[in-house]
């Protein structure tokens, strides 16, 4: 019986109301006085960020409360009804828009209900999906933050007929649902009165920043992670022996690996002059790779000089085969890096002491000068004959082979030339070669270097 009364006194008070009511005009009883709008801001989710467009999708709830003059009553005369709801195109509405609106659709406001009290308040709670523009600065990503604008005025009424009044210091984050890639720092309010130049009167404004940080652990592991790992392969090339034929072709592999990233990102981000972190990151590491890919082309030709090369010169044989190649644990060409060098070097000596000086004797013995021939021949006369017993023409044949052991040791000496040229110019391929490796090890602990303290950079900008 109580709520049947009450609804009949609604109707009643409704059609009261509305009876002289016109919802075209200001609702105040003085025109020169300024109706005050309180708006307030609640932020519900963050549907979009599109950093390429530069466009924030955001949900909504805008609440708008003012007091209309002409929508009063006395409660007491209606059995206490101190509020109705009722459509709120029967009442009058402030035009407040979004200034940095960004979207297409260009509808009106929701039409919900309005809560009218019996002072003439009006309050109207509408939601709305806002696509505001945002200047987005991808200089840190993805470790960077971002401050989107949402100022709120009204499009006709300047601020000697309709003043904005902030309801809070900030936007209301009370029921903000968790976003997936962004951290949500805070929405501080600020009332803004501009005079623009086509009009002389001032146009108040309330803008509502949004700060966002970015959750980077998504890119961390999809494009940073994947990055440095790729480039901690490329110093690995100064590693690969020289006859593989494998180092170029590593190098250019992780150039077009990185190649790959570098586009994923630039589809990413907006086209604009700042160059990402990540991107700066892409860059340098392809820049070192290049280096080392040109570096491993020259070093390979060190490594493949012939007997044609000139010989090491002497401040790399002192600086390179001496002092590097210790520093860096570079051993001979074909050595066994596990054995001693020690034993090497005793073997050396073993082999030089009883094999190479007893041939080396051997051979020098019958090269000797012209009187040399002559006691060969004497002594072989005179062996073959105390052996034999020959005598006469016999003997005179004997003397005659003498000519051939003169061929012979012609021969002999020839070949002894022709090993020991080769064995030079094999020891000047081989130096070669060592100082190939030398340098090969130099660049890579250089290179390792690099692209350690480039990813120690760019990993502590997440911090």
């Amino acid at each position: 019986a109580v709520e049947s009364a009450k609804g009949k006194y609604a109707h009643m008070l409704f059609n009261e109301l509305f009876e002289d009511y016109s919802n075209a005009l200001r609702p105040v009883e003085d025109t020169d006085k300024v109706l005050n709008v309180t708006l307030q801001i609640t932020l519900s989710q963050i549907k979009d960020m599109d950093e390429r467009n530069q466009i924030l999708s955001a949900y909504l709830w805008i609440r708008q409360s003012w007091y209309d003059a002409y929508l009063r009553w006395d409660k007491d005369k209606y059995d206490g009804l101190d509020s109705i709801r009722i459509p709120s195109n029967l009442v009058w509405r402030p035009d407040i828009v979004l200034y940095n609106k960004a979207d297409d659709d260009f509808s009106e406001p929701v039409n919900t209900n309005v809560v009218l009290r019996y002072d003439g308040k009006i309050t109207w709670d509408a939601p709305a999906i806002t696509k505001s523009s945002c200047v987005v600065d991808v200089s840190y990503f993805p470790f960077d933050s971002q401050q989107c604008n949402l100022t709120f005025g009204s499009w006709t009424y300047n601020g000697n007929q309709v003043d904005i009044i902030n309801s809070l210091d900030s936007g209301d984050l009370s029921d903000f649902i968790e976003d997936v890639e962004w951290e949500i720092h805070g929405m501080p309010a600020v009332k803004n009165v501009i005079t623009y130049g086509c009009c002389s009167e001032p146009y108040p404004d309330v803008t509502f920043t949004l700060i966002l940080k970015r959750k980077s652990s998504f890119y961390i592991f999809n494009l940073l992670l994947p990055c440095i790992l790729i480039s901690f392969l490329a110093p690995l090339g100064f590693y690969l022996p020289a006859d593989s034929g494998e180092k170029v072709s590593l190098g250019v592999t992780v150039l077009l690996a990185l190649t790959v990233f570098q586009l994923m990102v630039a589809e990413i981000m907006p086209p604009s002059e700042n160059v990402p972190l990540i991107g700066k990151y892409y860059i340098a590491t392809m820049t070192m790779i290049t280096a080392s890919t040109a570096l491993t082309i020259i070093i390979m030709n060190l490594h493949h000089c012939g007997s044609e090369a000139k010989p090491v010169p002497q401040w790399a044989k002192v600086v390179i085969l001496d002092y590097m190649s210790k520093i860096f644990f570079v051993y001979d060409v074909g050595e066994n890096c596990t054995s001693p060098k020690r034993e090497k070097e005793e073997e050396r000596r073993l082999e030089g002491d009883d094999g190479c000086q007893r041939r080396h004797k051997e051979v020098r013995s019958p090269l000797s000068t012209g009187n040399d021939d002559c006691n060969l021949k004497e002594k072989l006369n005179g062996n073959w004959n105390k052996s034999y017993g020959v005598h006469g023409e016999n003997a005179r044949e004997t003397v005659n082979c003498c000519s051939c052991y003169k061929m012979l040791i012609k021969n002999i000496e020839y070949i002894a030339n022709c090993v020991r040229d080769h064995k030079a110019n094999r020891a000047k391929g081989i130096e070669w070669k060592k100082v190939a490796k030398v340098m090969d090890r130099f660049f890579m602990w250089i290179f390792f270097i690099m692209v350690f303290f480039m990813s120690v950079l760019i990993i502590g900008k997440a911090a």
